[in-house]
């Protein structure tokens, strides 16, 4: 089984820090937050636990050993919170740093960022990890899932479209993915047209989506993120481009895990307040 967990949290958190498109009860101290910290660092819950918290909270539980916490180099919110941590008794936290190429003042991309941890921690090109953000709450099952998954090298959390409770302009902006009667991936589609939707549809008639939650191989993985082309649109390194070109090489190297359930996220001010009130009735 796979005990090691990647947390991706170097991001410019660009769009959490835009003016709120509409008017909430957020108070100054949220604002705050939302304008200065990382987005996994932002207070989420009444007793000021940041997002994070949460996250490792779930992968704690489903069996998690071995964290590693992907941040810029200015990262001392993060060690204060999470270095010798006594509420996550039992995990090993360590830093790894997305340093930023000299000629740009935003980090490279989700790829590059876990090129570099892999750099950073060469064991884990000999290892099978897990990879995820640190703005999305996914949840205990989701972890357990791709922690004891088994039946192929690399492997990604495949989500119901339709179980996700974000609003129908916000989903139909997500790529959707295709996969053959195996289970494999085989493509992934960015912003697809209404009359294409019935293409994408599996086995089971649901449309899937990912929500950047995988597993990897690291040998088999790491010369695919080190050569990651950049994504021309957002001059970007990214997960998905990685693991396609991975994908059309290994044809049967990515299978899909179906799950049907919500992922809270972190993307806007607008969204801490939704969180907020998603976990009134969470115990951890």
């Amino acid at each position: 089984m796979d005990d090691n967990l990647i947390i991706l949290a170097a991001g410019a958190s660009s769009r959490m820090k835009q003016q709120m498109s509409v008017n909430t009860s957020l108070s100054n101290e949220e604002i705050q937050q939302a304008n200065n910290r990382s987005k996994a660092l932002i207070s989420i819950d009444t007793s000021g636990r940041p997002l994070l918290d949460y996250v490792l909270f779930n992968a704690n539980k489903a069996g998690y050993k071995n964290i590693y916490i992907v941040t810029q180099k200015e990262n001392e919110l993060f060690k204060s919170l999470y270095h010798n941590n006594d509420r996550f008794r039992g995990m090993s936290i360590r830093f790894a740093i997305q340093y930023i190429p000299k000629n740009r003042v935003k980090p490279f991309g989700t790829a590059d960022a876990l090129y570099q941890t892999l750099v950073q921690y060469p064991e884990l090109k000999k290892k099978s990890f897990t990879v995820c953000n640190s703005d999305n709450l996914y949840s205990k099952r989701a972890f357990q899932m791709l922690r004891k998954h088994k039946n192929s090298p690399n492997a990604l959390i495949s989500y119901d479209r339709d179980a996700l409770q974000f609003s129908e302009e916000r989903i139909s902006k997500f790529a959707l993915m295709l996969f053959d009667i195996g289970g494999h991936l085989n493509d992934i589609i960015e912003k697809p047209s209404l009359d294409q939707l019935h293409n994408f549809k599996d086995s089971s008639g649901k449309l899937r989506v990912s929500m950047n939650i995988f597993k990897f191989d690291g040998n088999m993985f790491f010369n695919y993120l080190k050569n990651c082309p950049v994504n021309p649109d957002r001059n970007e390194k990214e997960l998905p481009t990685a693991l396609l070109n991975m994908v059309r090489e290994h044809r049967t190297s990515a299978i899909g895990i179906p799950l049907s359930e919500h992922v809270p996220d972190l993307t806007s001010k607008e969204d801490i307040l939704i969180l907020k009130e998603y976990l009134k009735n969470l115990r951890i």
